[in-house]
């Protein structure tokens, strides 16, 4: 399966910057949808309220889906990779 990397990058309440990928089926082309796996991700990391837009997330490339991370995208749609101050 070929999946499309959205780099992602949103300033946390406290101000810090939190950078992750947002890992999707290469077919998920609408921006909308991917923000919104990205705020449900956000949700889950109490930033609920964080900006996530065209500007805080972008398209990175396509690349082939790794193993360890079909279950997940099979079941939610999507899998998070996170970089930096995601904790």
């Amino acid at each position: 399966m070929q999946v499309a990397v959205w780099d992602t990058y949103v300033t946390k309440k406290n101000g810090s910057v939190m950078h992750f990928d947002i890992i999707a089926p290469s077919a998920v082309k609408d921006e909308t949808i991917i923000q919104e796996y990205g705020k449900e991700y956000l949700k889950s990391k109490d930033q609920p309220k964080q900006l996530l837009t065209s500007k805080e997330c972008s398209f990175c490339h396509i690349e082939t889906l790794q193993q360890k991370f079909e279950d997940e995208i099979n079941q939610n749609g999507y899998y998070i990779i996170e970089m930096e101050n995601c904790n």
